[in-house]
């Protein structure tokens, strides 16, 4: 079979697979993007990832920038209200006992973020993408093999196509081929925690809050939705113990819902479940370098952590806008060691710090200890009660300076 010669191949066509192929493609570079899965692009199917990205404000900056935020924002909730819920303890009734709202009119004229879910969000890309000729989608073919040179990267894929790339990106998520057959080894913490993610509606108006409750097991976030069918809406985030979440999934959906409005301490009246629930384990992960020869790794194939403080594709967009404007500057992937190590360079320091804090916040959420609750509890009110510590961890967060 005739050997295909492009600028970029891309393994996997995730939000983050996607995004940097939309990206590449902008600059005039050639790129073919695979994954061996089909794509989910409707809600109700029962294979749709109903978990949702929350672009924070240096994100929706460059989504503009490549022409795709007009799309989005049509279906985009703004995050305005950061609420945080500490309901310990342990030994009684959920019950409201601190309530904390950081407000993005402290810091900006803007939101927080805007809400997509992931399903919706892949669709917009997926069409964008078919707009660049330079850029081709095959969805159903794996890599089955990579074999790196000094002129060239050679990936094979299971139909027997062969692509000869100037580059290889690795955006195959936290199992990825790429990095496995570039020989990159990782740093893996376990929880012993999964996730279970739905859509609910709710009695009360959400007001454009993202919600945190926090008791043990891990948070439990309301995320807000556009209304559905004239209720207020919102996707749910539900952190636990692997041993909880096989009993909560084990039960019938009436008593489920019982429990959720339990665990979220009725906070937006009564909730009705309107979805699927999907469960996925939270860890946390990152590849010991993000760089091998001719080869560079982004999103979760290079950092996996626990779903707090909306990090994960707004890290992943990091690592897109950083190869993006290192590979704007250069002259056709001519310099291509000097341009990754450019790129291990420029991100290596903010990913281990946030994949560090995010993980210090997992641990402090999930306790039972009275002594870590009480803690969690002193810690919410102190960094409220400050104007210039509530507003610099806000800034922290968004990435702004």
């Amino acid at each position: 079979m005739k050997i295909r010669n492009i600028d970029i191949f891309i393994s996997g066509a995730g939000p983050a697979g996607l995004l940097a192929s939309i990206s590449f493609a902008s600059l005039g570079y050639s790129v073919f993007c695979a994954d061996p899965h089909k794509p989910v692009i409707h809600a109700n199917d029962e294979r749709a990832d109903l978990r949702t990205t929350a672009f924070l404000q240096p994100a929706k900056d460059f989504m503009e920038s490549l022409d795709l935020w007009e799309k989005l924002k049509s279906c985009a909730v703004p995050m305005e209200i950061m609420r945080i819920i500490d309901s310990a303890d342990v030994n009684s009734p959920p019950k409201e006992k601190t309530i904390k709202d950081f407000l993005s009119s402290d810091i900006s004229d803007l939101p927080f973020g805007w809400n997509i879910p992931n399903w919706l969000l892949r669709r917009a890309l997926i069409e964008k993408a078919s707009k660049y000729n330079n850029l081709e989608l095959k969805f159903g073919l794996s890599s089955s093999s990579l074999i790196r040179r000094d002129d060239a990267a050679f990936v094979y894929l299971d139909d027997g196509t062969q692509i000869k790339a100037k580059l290889v990106i690795g955006a195959d998520g936290r199992n990825s081929l790429i990095r496995e057959k570039s020989q990159i080894k990782i740093s893996r913490t376990e929880f012993a925690q999964k996730a279970l993610t739905f859509i609910v509606t709710h009695e009360k108006p959400h007001r454009n809050a993202s919600i945190e409750i926090h008791r043990s097991g891990g948070p439990f976030t309301f995320v807000p939705l556009a209304d559905f069918e004239g209720k207020s809406c919102s996707s749910v985030v539900w952190m636990e113990s692997n041993k909880n979440i096989d009993r909560l999934l084990a039960l019938k959906p009436q008593d489920f819902e019982k429990q959720v409005n339990n665990r979220s301490c009725s906070h937006l009246g009564k909730v009705k479940l309107i979805s699927h629930i999907t469960a996925w384990p939270i860890i946390s992960q990152i590849a010991k370098q993000l760089t091998a020869k001719r080869t560079a790794l982004i999103a979760e194939a290079a950092h996996v952590l626990p779903p707090i403080g909306a990090q994960g594709l707004n890290m992943s967009l990091a690592d897109i806008k950083s190869l993006f404007d290192l590979l704007k500057g250069t002259s056709r992937l001519r310099n291509i060691d000097e341009l990754l190590d450019k790129y291990d360079r420029s991100r290596r320091l903010d990913i281990k710090t946030r994949v560090f804090g995010i993980n210090a916040l997992n641990e402090v959420s999930k306790s039972s200890l009275p002594i870590a609750q009480k803690t969690r509890a002193l810690g919410i009110n102190f960094l409220h009660s400050s104007p210039k510590i509530r507003q610099g961890l806000m800034k922290l967060g968004l990435g702004l300076k």
